[in-house]
């Protein structure tokens, strides 16, 4: 552990120890689960909960995946019920979605935050999170109050991810996953079906894969209307555009045709294509 990293730490260690208590947004990810054994670690079990939104937009891997993680950390851990589907600006899917999703999830966070007694809410956001521009979840978020305790301690997500391995949490190299919604292109609605259809199709890939032997880091299953797209890492694009029982996984949970992106997984390929596409190129 670098000097500049261990400083971080202990920065977030004294943020921390000062809340009193608090009840973290805990999505299973590396940086909210990092916070929450952080924040055990500064205040004790007692004093922390660990807190996820129950909404369709969440995987039911995910689901059981953050049930595992908080049991690791030995943190209580609640699911509180969202509904950000009853939002119209929701439902849209513009660029400004996020927005609408963390309004409501903070707010339904907050509200059980304060009727059990906790003082704070606070987000995993890391340093690099607020270095993009792009963010109006997090925007949304602070405009309701939740801290953001990683950021202020100037911890980047390669540090975030350091420090779990340090500590020894199995969940340091964890990939990302985001809600299921990140996975819609913007424009397309926004429906308890269709994100089921995303999340069988996920699941029905990483079986086929695992089966065939073909191992990808990342994956999504982008939804782009009636057409899915199939991300992979870069090395594995090829075995998978040669396996059609990887295709026909994707197709028969309700797509149309299906695809596979030539140019491998890219985190944030939806808000991409979204600017290109609002640029006019």
């Amino acid at each position: 552990m670098t000097d500049l990293l261990a400083d971080r730490l202990d920065a977030l260690h004294r943020q921390l120890a000062g809340l009193g208590s608090v009840l973290v947004a805990f999505s299973g990810g590396a940086d909210s689960a990092l916070l929450v054994a952080a924040a055990i670690r500064a205040l004790g079990p007692a004093a922390v909960v660990a807190a996820t939104g129950n909404s369709p937009s969440l995987a039911n891997d995910e689901r059981e995946a953050v049930r595992r993680i908080a049991a690791e950390l030995g943190a209580p851990h609640v699911f509180v019920d969202t509904d950000e589907l009853a939002t119209a600006g929701y439902r849209e899917n513009s660029r400004s979605r996020c927005w609408f999703c963390k309004d409501e999830l903070i707010t339904r966070l907050r509200d059980h935050a304060t009727g059990h007694g906790l003082a704070h809410v606070a987000t995993g956001t890391n340093a690099d999170d607020l270095a993009d521009r792009f963010r109006p979840g997090i925007r949304a978020a602070a405009r309701l109050g939740a801290l953001t305790p990683l950021a202020d301690a100037g911890l980047t997500k390669k540090q975030v991810r350091a420090a779990a391995r340090g500590w020894g949490l199995t969940f340091w190299d964890k990939p990302a996953s985001p809600c299921l919604s990140s996975r819609v292109a913007y424009g397309v609605p926004i429906t308890r079906e269709r994100l089921a259809r995303v999340d069988a199709a996920e699941t029905a890939l990483r079986a086929v894969l695992r089966s065939a032997g073909i191992d990808s880091y990342d994956l999504r299953v982008r939804d782009l209307g009636r057409q899915a797209l199939i991300q992979v890492d870069g090395p594995v694009v090829a075995a998978v555009r040669a396996c059609p029982a990887a295709l026909d996984a994707v197709r028969a949970a309700g797509f149309e045709a299906v695809d596979v992106d030539p140019a491998g997984f890219r985190s944030g390929y939806l808000n991409l294509i979204g600017k290109a596409q609002a640029d006019g190129s």
